[in-house]
């Protein structure tokens, strides 16, 4: 018999919790008692703390070329699952058994010998390690897919949420939610950078984990997370969450407008993207209009810089000859457009109050129909309840037990449908009314500022895609609700006050 000389190699996974896997402390003893037992030289004890899963772990592939070199013909390990789970490093030690670098494998619980048939057993004793990890790795993404399935975030929370370890969902932390919130709003007045809003994130005590200032790029990422508005990213997809928005929908669009505007080079180019870019239309072709920076350079050495908006000239089918404008003209003319869709100060004041009484009397006129509905509910309840009971008591035949069972819960679908459309007509209309009337009364400041972008956000929200600039001059159709604005302003323009002309029992949408 050749003599035997053996690597004791023990190992346990640290990325995987493995159950079913003894720690490196309980291998070591099982593997030093049975080697006293077999009477087995051990030429030197490796540990490995590292998954198997996938092949170049340092240690095991430092024992295999030590095989190679005749340091030992031998390895004692727990379990063929320590020494490999893919087919890599399973094949690495059928090899050396062929070729006969590696004569003896011991394991405390798993029979191997060098035969043929010992070989097959050691075959297929890997190809289960190697089965085991593949279906734990799919199990594990058909986990994760059902998870998001149901709107659940498989993963840590963003800064401003929470893992919740009992429930395993995602809540609202109160305390930096309220300074997310308020960097997405900075932001969206497009006055400060990324730098800036760093800063503030410091100074509000959100900072790395080193407790470093973040980085311009985290901040890009933080504010195009769409987990703040509700939905979140998994595998390139979009999902909708159950977990609380902390940003409403218009700022986040705001916000990611601005990041799209900034995320070019900040040196001027010539075909930089301007302000207005993408908001108006050719009156002549159709195409899009593009801005494009412009220097100018005077035979004394002075340099102006302008920035013209002209057609792109894309249409394969007309030659267009439209003129190009200053930014400063356009923008005049945009401002102009905005102010004859403006709502009175006391106006707005006076709408809001309405809104305030409609939203009471709502309430009021609501509530006995929707307490009277909730009460049949539970009674309906309660009889589901005892006809349930009798059936099971066999008092009621199975057929009068279905039927009746029906009718119920047919009339408890109903009434809860007619509470859920009668909360929605009722007060539904009321929050995006009082937005509408908030932006109509803020419309004159807005023009009257040089912030080109908040401009454009609202002249999107009124005239949609019919603005078009014809001859230097913008043009635009408003939306249908935006234009009724209009015609109440142009018709009581010539009163010294203003009359807000609406039905005395308030301005209720009759459903």
């Amino acid at each position: 018999m050749s003599e035997q000389k053996f690597f004791l190699y023990a190992r346990k996974s640290t990325d995987v919790e493995d159950k079913q896997v003894r720690s490196i402390e309980d291998q070591l003893a099982e593997l030093r008692a049975f080697a006293k037992l077999e009477k087995l030289e051990i030429v030197e004890e490796l540990i490995e703390k590292q998954s198997a899963k996938i092949p170049g772990r340092p240690i095991f592939n430092a024992m295999i070329a030590r095989i190679e070199q005749g340091e030992a013909n031998g390895v004692l390990s727990w379990n063929p699952d320590r020494l490999a789970r893919n087919s890599v490093d399973g094949g690495k030690i059928i090899y050396l058994v062929d070729c006969g670098h590696l004569s003896f494998l011991k394991f405390p619980t798993f029979w191997f010998e060098n035969t043929s048939q010992g070989k097959f057993m050691l075959n297929i004793a890997f190809g289960q390690s190697k089965y085991y990890v593949d279906s734990l790795a799919e199990n594990t993404k058909r986990g994760l897919r059902q998870k998001v399935r149901r709107g659940e975030y498989p993963s840590f929370a963003p800064i401003g949420y929470l893992n919740d370890s009992r429930n395993k969902t995602v809540i609202v932390d109160k305390k930096k939610s309220a300074i997310i919130r308020k960097a997405f709003e900075l932001y969206a007045q497009n006055n400060s950078r990324l730098e800036d809003i760093a800063d503030f994130l410091t100074q509000q005590g959100i900072v790395t984990k080193g407790g470093k200032r973040f980085h311009r790029d985290r901040i890009s990422f933080i504010l195009s997370n769409p987990f703040y508005v509700g939905l979140f990213r998994y595998a390139g997809e979009i999902y909708e969450g159950k977990h609380q928005p902390v940003i409403s929908k218009k700022i986040f669009d705001q916000v990611q407008e601005i990041l799209k505007q900034r995320g070019k080079p900040h040196n001027k180019t010539k075909n930089e993207p301007q302000a207005f870019c993408g908001l108006l239309k050719c009156g002549n072709c159709g195409m899009m209009v593009t801005g494009e920076y412009r220097t100018k350079k005077q035979k004394n050495g002075n340099q102006h810089h302008y920035i013209y908006y002209h057609c792109t000239h894309k249409s394969k089918f007309t030659k267009c000859n439209e003129p190009c404008i200053r930014q400063e003209k356009l923008d005049t003319q945009i401002s102009s457009l905005l102010q004859k869709f403006s709502l009175k100060e006391d106006w707005a004041d006076k709408m809001l109050r309405m809104l305030e009484k409609d939203k009471a009397k709502t309430a009021q006129s609501s509530a006995a129909f929707v307490q009277e509905a909730r009460n049949r509910i539970s009674e309906i309840a309660i009889k589901l309840q005892r006809l349930l009971n009798g059936y099971l008591e066999q008092v009621i035949e199975q057929e009068t037990y279905r039927t009746e069972k029906a009718k119920f819960l047919s009339e408890k679908k109903s009434l809860e449908e007619k509470i859920s459309n009668l909360e929605q007509k009722q007060t539904g209309w009321i929050e995006p009314m009082s937005e509408w009337i908030k932006e109509a009364k803020n419309l004159p400041k807005i023009a009257r500022e040089t912030n080109l972008f908040a401009k454009k956000v609202v002249a999107k929200e009124i005239f949609g895609s019919n603005l078009i600039l014809s001859a230097r001059e913008a043009r635009a159709t408003p939306q249908k609700h935006w234009r009724f604005l209009q015609i109440a302003a142009e018709k009581t323009a010539k009163f010294s006050e203003s009359l807000i002309l609406v039905p005395s029992l308030g301005i209720e949408p009759k459903f």
